[in-house]
């Protein structure tokens, strides 16, 4: 393990990797209005459009964890990067919505390796107080790109179109060659057989902590890409007849308040267990949702929005951190994938339940939806086993 100072090009790299893996929804979710309304097609296929990136990792990412753990870091990351920004160059291309949903699960196939491995990245290289902290930045990374890409998205749509908007996404063919360049291309050394990292997987599963996460994790997707990305702004046009441009201003609002909460993480961990940070990450979505559903008033928009931004800066971050500690060097590509795999059913389920009920009920039962759910899953973050024979979930502090 090397220190937090001894990251040299390697903590930008993994930086960037995680800017280039959530541009997929980011930069597209404003302009999803515009884009429905240029093919004709009808509200549904909002849901259809944000789930296609995501649906590709619910099957690869576990794939892409294990083969990481046996070949080696670049040699998955690379083709990952490559085909990310590949396929992303044909979306904006894309002459019609069909192609555009074909490019978009094309993309996602490459996705489905990044996320996981700039966070397994962090957990190869630091640890104890210094990964929880760069755990945190890199959500802090995370979420400035939340904040800054919707209102980008937004504007180049207004401004010009949603095509130049979704151009950035090529931007996965330059880090590809900038993680060519920094990340050895050695297999891990005494790397354990499939047979024994399946088992050594299994055998993760007996720590009642680990299913708790993966839900949380998949219910915390549900709720970001399901309501949030894909529910929100047409309740924002619908009800306030906001264009692209004002929709991602209020799309990056939580980004502020995400940051402030991620940034300080390891300093709430060494005073806070982490099962009370995702309690209370719940809480402040549950709050958010009511918010946002709460009236015709653009005001409890943004205080829901900022709500939302002070769970999620706690709870993504702290999911994370409490995957890669549970899991042992030799399969921690597999276990931080399988974590992500549960994201990303998050993700696609999500918007696809989100437009389903947007086509059923409206925006408004669809926020409302968002705060039983995230109420459920702060119940269920409130129910789990938090003994000291499981440090992770034990305050920081106490654990590195």
């Amino acid at each position: 393990m090397r220190s937090a100072r001894s990251g040299g090009t390697l903590l930008p790299l993994i930086f960037a990797i995680t800017l280039t893996g959530i541009l997929g929804n980011t930069l597209i979710a404003p302009a999803v209005p515009d884009i429905l309304d240029q093919f004709g097609v009808g509200d549904a296929g909002a849901g259809v459009l944000i789930a296609a990136t995501s649906l590709p990792g619910v099957f690869l990412a576990p794939v892409i964890g294990v083969l990481a753990d046996r070949h080696g870091r670049r040699r998955v990351l690379v083709p990952c990067l490559a085909c990310y920004g590949a396929f992303g160059l044909m979306a904006a291309a894309a002459p019609s919505f069909q192609l555009l949903v074909l490019a978009r699960l094309g993309m996602g196939i490459g996705a489905a390796g990044l996320i996981n491995l700039a966070i397994v990245l962090i957990g190869d290289h630091w640890e104890g107080g210094d990964r929880t902290r760069l755990i945190g930045r890199n959500s802090v990374v995370l979420t400035i790109g939340l904040a800054t890409l919707p209102p980008l998205g937004g504007a180049l749509t207004d401004l010009v179109s949603w095509r130049l908007a979704l151009l950035p996404y090529g931007l996965g063919l330059v880090t590809a060659v900038a993680a060519h360049r920094v990340l050895p291309a050695d297999r891990p050394h005494g790397a354990p057989t499939l047979r024994q990292q399946l088992t050594g997987i299994a055998g993760l599963f007996r720590r009642p902590q680990l299913p708790v996460i993966f839900a949380g994790g998949m219910l915390s997707f549900v709720l970001i890409f399901g309501i949030f990305l894909a529910a929100l702004p047409l309740h924002l046009e619908d009800e306030f007849g906001f264009g692209a441009g004002l929709r991602g201003v209020f799309l990056g609002l939580p980004a502020v308040p995400s940051m402030l909460v991620a940034f300080n993480l390891e300093r709430i961990r060494s005073h806070v267990a982490a099962k009370t940070v995702l309690v209370a990450g719940a809480a402040m979505l549950t709050v958010g949702f009511t918010l946002m559903g709460a009236g015709s008033l653009a005001v409890l928009v943004v205080l829901g929005c900022i709500f939302h931004g002070l769970g999620e800066g706690g709870l993504i971050p702290t999911m994370q951190d409490v995957s890669v500690a549970l899991a042992p060097p030799g399969q921690r590509g597999a276990v931080v994938a399988l974590f992500v795999s549960a994201t990303r059913l998050g993700q696609t389920i999500g918007p696809l339940g989100a437009a389903a009920v947007l086509d059923a009920r409206g925006s408004f039962a669809a926020l409302h939806l968002g705060a039983l759910v995230a109420l459920g899953m702060g119940m269920m973050f409130l129910l789990m086993p938090a003994g000291s024979r499981h440090p992770t979930i034990a305050p920081a502090g106490t654990d590195r």
